[in-house]
């Protein structure tokens, strides 16, 4: 899968307001670091979680969290991996087709924007056609199979 590069001064403006008045996107606080961890272990796997706390280490926190009436819908993370880039992100299944994956990729790639990027990377793209709809993200040639080339894998469970 490739990685993908996002212009963070082109962004567009104004996305989350179509969300309705039942889903908040906020970035996460320190203190919900045990209710969304294994909230995204459970779903999204031991690889996206250590990702996750990665992004509470830090000051302001570098993940956000989408609330879908109070509960825990989806998160987005950034400069976790390596400094510039975006993700992982991820959306209950159930609440998928509602814009806030959409929602949760804007707030974040506007957080990295206020930080003084220019530009981000979305490492090892799945749903590239979506990226590149949403925020003009471009692949970047010959990045396959990029950062994530020498990742240990995933424990398997009941080992």
């Amino acid at each position: 899968m490739p990685d993908m590069l996002v212009r963070l001064y082109a962004l567009p403006e104004g996305r989350a307001s179509r969300l309705g008045p039942d889903v908040a996107i906020r970035r996460a606080l320190a203190a919900e670091r045990r209710i969304v961890v294994p909230w995204i272990e459970e779903r999204f796997g031991t690889l996206w979680a250590g990702e996750a706390e990665a992004a509470f280490s830090s000051t302001p926190t570098r993940i956000h969290v989408a609330l879908c009436k109070g509960e825990l819908a989806g998160f987005a993370c950034h400069d976790v991996t390596a400094l510039g880039f975006f993700g992982p992100t991820g959306v209950d299944q159930a609440l998928r087709g509602r814009g806030i994956g959409e929602a949760l990729l804007l707030e974040s790639l506007s957080a990295m924007r206020a930080a003084g990027y220019a530009y981000a990377i979305i490492g090892g793209v799945g749903p590239a056609e979506f990226y590149a709809r949403a925020v003009g993200a471009v692949e970047i040639p010959d990045s396959t199979p990029g950062i994530y080339a020498d990742m240990l894998p995933p424990e398997e469970s009941g080992s």
